[in-house]
This record gives structure tokens, C-alpha cells and sequence, in this order.
């Protein structure tokens, strides 16, 4: 089993920046990707970024060149930094890991509000 806790969603301007944290403790070892997904209301969960333990990345069309997905392997931490962002990146924000057995484990969410 693995555990996922996130951090430092907000409430940010149009312009501005965010970093979110998630922190996965338990059977680390089996994870093989990390990534962010967001769901927004009416909407459905959509990718956002994800990178493998081999640190390959992958972004979503509409976050390439602002957001950076990046990870600290000593600390067990995958984070997201957000920079201009946008209103309609507005969502709860959810990280995610996949196992070696294509199982998938969620964090909470964080609610992420960019202003106008």
C-alpha cells in the first residue's frame, strides 16, 4: 500500500504561481510513476503532468511550458510548480502513484483557484 498527502494548493491571481507538494509513504519502493491530475467541476479527471522513476516526463497539452513536475527521491516527494497560471486551471488537484501492479493510489486533493 501507498500513501499520498498533498500540499500547497491555494487561492493565487491570474499570472502567479503555486508549488504543490505530495509526499508518499509505504511500499515506496513498488511505485513506478508519480503524477498530478486535476478535475475540475462539471469535468472530468484530467492528466496534468506525470514522471516515471526513471524521471521521463510527460505534461498535458495546455501546461507545457509553465508547469514543471519534478521529484526528491531522498524525501519521498513528487512536486508540481505552477506558473502562470491561468483561471481555467482552476480544479482540486490530485497526486497519484502507480505500482508495479498497475494498481493506482490517490491523494486527497487540493483545491487549486486562480482569480482573474
Amino acid at each position: 500500500q501507498v500513501q499520498l498527502v498533498e500540499s500547497g494548493g491555494g487561492l493565487v491571481q491570474a499570472g502567479g504561481s503555486l508549488r504543490l507538494s505530495c509526499a508518499a509513504s509505504g511500499s515506496i519502493v513498488s511505485i513506478n510513476a508519480m503524477g498530478w491530475y486535476r478535475q475540475a467541476p462539471g469535468n472530468q479527471r484530467e492528466l496534468v503532468a506525470v514522471i516515471t522513476s526513471g524521471g521521463m516526463t510527460n505534461y498535458a497539452d495546455s501546461v507545457k511550458g509553465r508547469f514543471t513536475i519534478s521529484r526528491d527521491s531522498a524525501k519521498n516527494t513528487v512536486y508540481l510548480q505552477m506558473n502562470s497560471l491561468k483561471p481555467e486551471d482552476t480544479a482540486v488537484y490530485y497526486c497519484n502513484a502507480g505500482d508495479v501492479w498497475k494498481r493506482d493510489y490517490w491523494g486527497q486533493g487540493t483545491q487549486v483557484t486562480v482569480s482573474s
